[in-house]
């Protein structure tokens, strides 16, 4: 299992009218959290497009557990529990200052070869960042 936290502070145009963080900004939060991960493994999706490889979401949880509002900051837990093969799942906890549940859900994503459009297994370079995190 390999886990990474980032915060994310709640911007006013993020909440609805009762100034609660609106339900569908939270897989903008999800991407946040899962590309900081990645980054903070030595790797960007940008590096994976270069190399021919997108990764499109093919699904998606959320539940909302307590509502977040304007000028929160957030920690956004970012968590892979299993090692990758064609697809890889991240599960994610957001947590208010105080340290409460706010928000949990994960998604699933599929490295896809974007010129053949098919999928393809795991890349040996993200096989060998990954492996040293499942040990």
């Amino acid at each position: 299992m390999y886990s990474h936290e980032t915060q994310v502070r709640v911007r006013y145009g993020e909440t609805d009218a009762m100034g609660v963080v609106y339900y569908g900004i939270y897989p903008l939060y999800y991407e946040t959290g899962r590309t900081e991960m990645m980054r903070h493994l030595g790797f960007t999706y940008r590096k994976m497009e270069e190399m021919g490889i997108v990764m499109p979401v093919i699904s998606m949880e959320c539940r909302y557990r307590k509502p977040a509002r304007y000028d929160d900051l957030l920690t956004v837990r970012t968590i892979v529990r299993e090692m990758p093969r064609t697809r890889i799942v991240f599960d994610y906890l957001i947590f208010n200052e105080s340290g409460e549940l706010v928000n949990e859900g994960s998604t699933t994503l599929v490295f896809i070869d974007r010129e053949r459009e098919r999928p393809v297994r795991i890349p040996e370079f993200l096989v060998t960042v990954l492996e040293s995190c499942f040990r």
